[in-house]
């Protein structure tokens, strides 16, 4: 989503947080991080890696060891209050109280942040879950999926404009994950800034404007979804052979070339941001030593694929 100059102030802040724990594990090591106002950011990484640890301190559950945060224009520690008012919080764990009816959980939560009561706003929420048939019920009685719708409709009682789902597709079924991302787009349209982290990276690539990537604790990149993926994407040419061989000849060598096991398919790896005029070039040194094919086909990495190649990269190697 192109980010107007009116709105190129960040709406989030991070500068050289760090976070270590008693007994002296270190979760974030120096984080650096601005978000734009109105942009749908994809935090990724895998387990342990400190998503959830980001999330929770500049939500103001969890206190940084060191570093500044700063939410909707408000220092999440000087002014909490003011900040903690703009962000809304899908966390992972399906916690809320049990015994309360669906509707007095969100109204609660409205008013838990100094919003006026605002029933047509509510109802509003609850419809695009599809929780209005159940707003009297009591929300020991759901199902996982429908806590989970629970959780999105507190986040969003009270308007926020920063919205955090954390882990929010974790066992829910197909028609919630449909319902949540539709809702958030309509979101995002209506100048709403979504930061998520999710399992699912099919579900970044998708709907992601930026992706950040960290690993043990370190930010190791933040970058648009488009250029991350024409930077560290792989395109490759599958070229199936008449004859097969038994080896790679030495005319061919010039060329970042490998063959199948079974000798019936060379395959031609490039980068994505380099310029294909080599598959002409290629083809062309094929027919000159009459290396005959008879299929070929391409393909290119998916972002999970740059997400793995990513995390199981050297530091030195990124940098």
């Amino acid at each position: 989503m192109p980010i107007s100059a009116e709105n190129s102030v960040p709406i989030i802040f991070v500068r050289d947080v760090n976070k270590t724990y008693a007994g002296g594990f270190q979760a974030l090591k120096k984080i650096n991080l601005e978000i734009k106002r109105g942009e749908i950011f994809a935090l990724l990484g895998p387990n342990g890696a400190g998503k959830t640890t980001l999330i929770s301190i500049i939500c103001g559950i969890v206190k940084a060891s060191s570093g500044t945060i700063i939410a909707g224009g408000h220092d999440i520690v000087r002014d909490y209050r003011a900040a903690r008012a703009s962000i809304g919080l899908v966390p992972q764990e399906l916690y809320t109280d049990s015994f309360e009816s669906v509707w007095a959980t969100i109204k609660f939560s409205r008013g838990l942040f100094g919003k006026a009561p605002n029933a047509t706003y509510l109802e509003k929420v609850l419809r695009d879950l599809s929780l209005w048939d159940k707003r009297d019920a009591k929300i020991m009685t759901l199902s996982g999926g429908m806590k989970r719708r629970v959780l999105i409709a507190k986040a969003l009682a009270h308007e926020p404009t920063i919205l955090f789902l954390d882990e929010p597709s974790a066992g829910v079924d197909v028609e919630l994950r449909h319902d949540m991302w539709r809702m958030v787009r309509e979101l995002r349209e209506q100048g709403t800034t979504i930061i998520l982290t999710t399992h699912y990276i099919e579900e970044a690539e998708d709907m992601a404007d930026r992706i950040g990537v960290i690993s043990q604790g370190e930010l190791i990149v933040v970058e648009d979804k488009d250029v991350l993926m024409r930077k560290l994407g792989k395109k490759q040419l599958m070229l199936t052979l008449r004859q097969p061989m038994t080896s790679i000849p030495a005319e061919l060598s010039v060329w970042p070339l490998a063959l199948s096991d079974d000798g019936h398919t060379l395959v031609y790896s490039f980068d994505s941001q380099k310029e294909e005029t080599g598959i002409a070039e290629l083809l062309r040194t094929l027919g000159e030593h009459n290396i005959e094919f008879k299929d070929l086909r391409s393909s290119e990495s998916s972002l999970e694929d740059i997400f793995v190649s990513l995390v199981h990269q050297p530091k030195e190697a990124l940098e």
